[in-house]
């Protein structure tokens, strides 16, 4: 595809969430994440802190505010513990952020330096759906670890083997679907990959449509949700009650041995959706033969889809907060490009029986 908004990678993924030290904690300890990094009232930052998080290439920064009146409280309090930020490296800030804006995006920040003793930093944000923000940023003259005002730290988790994110979902309101697909080929010059309707992805009860978005270079892939019409309350509407609108349903995390990263999530009290026993007295005849052993799979739980270019392993965690919002896929891709279109069925009745265990279905 012609790449009409470059973007290197995701650069990182903010949360912005009530207490920053327990969320680090928790995900060093849980996802196995190194804590690399801490910026705070001790870094010289006077409304916030946060810590930096890593495991391979990826890296998650969960911050909070400090004082009353810091413009994320109020959003925390009304979203609870959220996505604020899926953050962009490019080449050219000033050139990304005016051309995103001249395509119709709005300026969440305007191009600025941030700098500290290791150089400097620039960057730009815009707004997406929700509370969202792209931050747009580039770091090629900068020789600290990460951002000016973080101090290093070394705090060693215990890796589960995540390697990267693969995608980050998000869901929008009844009818805003086609809008935000739109926004992202005009803006940022992505393209719709797949597109999944009510058809695809449904059960007896509720419903939802779905189409998946690319950057050029394919490195960045989202896809966005809407509810469709159903007999009960979608996973989608749900969501949208409980968060107060569009954000970020989950974030899919890329491994290359799904059964280590899975046992190890289960064994830290990670809690995983899951799937009767039947559905996989069939896989075989469905997905062909697969390199891992079916037995495995199903005591963990573990999904299976095939598509022309090869097969993908996922499952997906419960909400990792008391709220019904925010959850994560493990993904381990085996030359598929897809999205388990197979799994669809069976991962919407888990979640139903979920609804209906909190009384919102």
């Amino acid at each position: 595809m012609e790449d009409l908004f470059p973007i290197r990678r995701v650069d990182h993924i903010r949360h912005f969430v009530n207490n920053a030290r327990s969320s680090a904690f928790y995900y060093q300890h849980t996802f196995g994440f190194d804590i690399t990094g801490f910026y705070g009232l001790e870094t010289g930052v006077k409304d916030e802190a946060g810590y930096l998080l890593e495991q391979n290439n990826l890296r998650v920064v969960f911050s909070a505010p400090l004082r009353p009146g810091h413009p994320m409280a109020e959003k925390i309090a009304y979203h609870g513990d959220f996505v604020q930020d899926i953050a962009f490296e490019v080449d050219d800030v000033d050139w990304a952020h005016a051309t995103a804006v001249a395509r119709g995006a709005k300026s969440a920040a305007e191009p600025h330096w941030v700098e500290d003793e290791h150089g400097r930093v620039r960057m730009a944000a815009i707004h997406t759906y929700g509370d969202v923000v792209h931050t747009l940023l580039n770091r090629d003259g900068y020789k600290g670890h990460f951002l000016p005002n973080f101090r290093p730290e070394n705090q060693p988790g215990d890796s589960i083997g995540i390697k990267d994110v693969d995608h980050c979902v998000g869901n929008v309101e009844l009818g805003k679907m086609n809008e935000w697909v739109k926004w992202y080929e005009d803006v940022l010059g992505f393209k719709n990959l797949i597109s999944f309707d009510d058809k695809d992805i449904s059960t007896d009860y509720t419903s939802l449509m779905s189409k998946v978005m690319a950057s050029g270079n394919g490195r960045v892939k989202f896809p966005i949700n809407e509810p469709a019409p159903g007999k009960k309350k979608s996973q989608i509407d749900e969501y949208l009650e409980f968060h107060g609108g569009a954000g970020v349903q989950h974030v899919a995390l890329l491994t290359e041995d799904i059964v280590y990263t899975v046992s190890r999530l289960r064994a830290r009290g990670v809690q995983f959706l899951s799937v009767p026993k039947t559905y996989y007295e069939m896989l075989t005849d469905r997905v062909g033969e697969i390199d891992e052993d079916i037995d495995v799979l199903a005591d963990l739980g573990i999904l299976v889809d095939r598509d022309d270019e090869g097969y993908l392993l996922q499952i997906f965690t419960k909400p990792t907060t008391d709220r019904p919002t925010l959850f994560y896929e493990i993904i381990h891709r085996k030359g598929a490009k897809s999205f388990g279109k197979g799994n669809f069925k069976a991962l919407f009745e888990s979640i139903e029986r979920e609804q209906a265990v909190r009384g919102t279905l």
